[in-house]
């Protein structure tokens, strides 16, 4: 999730003393250990998805299993994916089709922990087609020749509304994608620089605090339950460092349980880390934080990716998955 020239963006650390630019040296291919705890920097993006996280340094949990992030955020996953693999970050976030694009170029990654799944429902999902109030498109069938933006072109959001668009009986080709950060969206669709825009959250709550209209939930057209996204690492810092991985793991999967039981602090941890007000952070639909990915819905999203020709090979999911 980015846009073309999607830069790393500012650096937030959290407990951490690295600084951000160039990695510490050694076997642990960038962390930095002290006093049996260990420094890992994580590429992450500014959006609710990845609240657990914040979280979970909030409660400790990374702390109590020996580790301190370092988090830098970007615009998308895609952006993330080549810090990880050249070691600027030991960990990342990213979708999906991000990490299967990569798969499929023989790019070195694996997934090591959830991430986040759509809710599911139609129409109360964290992510969602809109259109400004009053728009004559009232259905996903009724953006062909309509400018669409959606935050990274040839990725998982760009998947997931072609999907909705067939499903509602159009021709998906017939869209005009354009390439726009989701913060950016909001304004973009009340000043009428687009037709329609993509979004996820807190994006969607401030388009509908706008008056926006929901036209369509693509993330659940692509399939019930989908897996989005998931936490990664390089599969030669994997080889080197499986014991700080494990230590990755445990304390993301701690993390996710309490940001899913937790929702009123999930809420409040996002306002650490985005700009949006707590009266419009009230409205944002959260995201479900499984513990564990749904493999049927990556094969869905996998066979949508190699239709829309994303993949030069079809992706090789047993590499791929913890």
């Amino acid at each position: 999730m980015r846009r073309l020239s999607a830069g790393l963006a500012a650096c937030t650390f959290l407990l951490a003393t690295a600084a951000c630019g160039s990695s510490d040296s050694g076997s642990s291919g960038g962390s930095s250990s002290s006093g049996g705890v260990t420094t890992v920097k994580l590429g992450l993006i500014p959006i609710v998805d990845v609240a657990p996280v914040y979280l979970g340094v909030q409660k400790g949990f990374y702390e109590k299993h020996g580790l301190k992030l370092s988090i830098t955020t970007a615009q998308g996953g895609a952006a993330i994916v080549p810090g990880v693999v050249s070691g600027q970050f030991q960990f990342g976030f990213s979708n999906m089709t991000s990490l299967m694009v990569a798969q499929s170029n023989n790019v070195p990654v694996k997934a090591v922990s959830n991430g986040i799944a759509s809710t599911g429902v139609q129409g109360k999902d964290f992510g969602a087609i809109t259109v400004k109030k009053d728009s004559p498109i009232t259905s996903a069938k009724d953006l062909e020749g309509k400018k669409v933006a959606i935050n990274t072109l040839k990725n998982i959001n760009e998947t997931a509304v072609r999907e909705s668009v067939r499903k509602a009986g159009g021709d998906p080709d017939k869209v005009r994608f354009v390439e726009l950060a989701f913060d950016q969206m909001p304004a973009a669709l009340a000043g009428g620089q687009i037709d329609a825009a993509m979004v996820v959250e807190p994006a969607l709550a401030t388009v509908k605090s706008q008056g926006g209209v929901e036209i369509a939930s693509p993330l659940v057209d692509v399939a019930p339950n989908l897996t989005v996204a998931m936490y990664f690492t390089s599969t030669q810092y994997e080889q080197k460092n499986p014991a700080v991985v494990k230590k990755f793991q445990e304390a993301t999967a701690e993390s996710l349980a309490y940001a899913d039981a937790h929702p009123d602090e999930v809420r409040q941890i996002v306002t650490t880390y985005t700009k949006i007000p707590a009266s419009v952070l009230a409205q944002v639909t959260l995201p479900e934080w499984p513990a564990e990915a749904d493999r049927a819905s990556i094969e869905a999203l996998e066979r949508l990716g190699e239709q829309d020709k994303l993949f030069k090979t079809a992706p090789d999911l047993d590499k791929l998955l913890p």
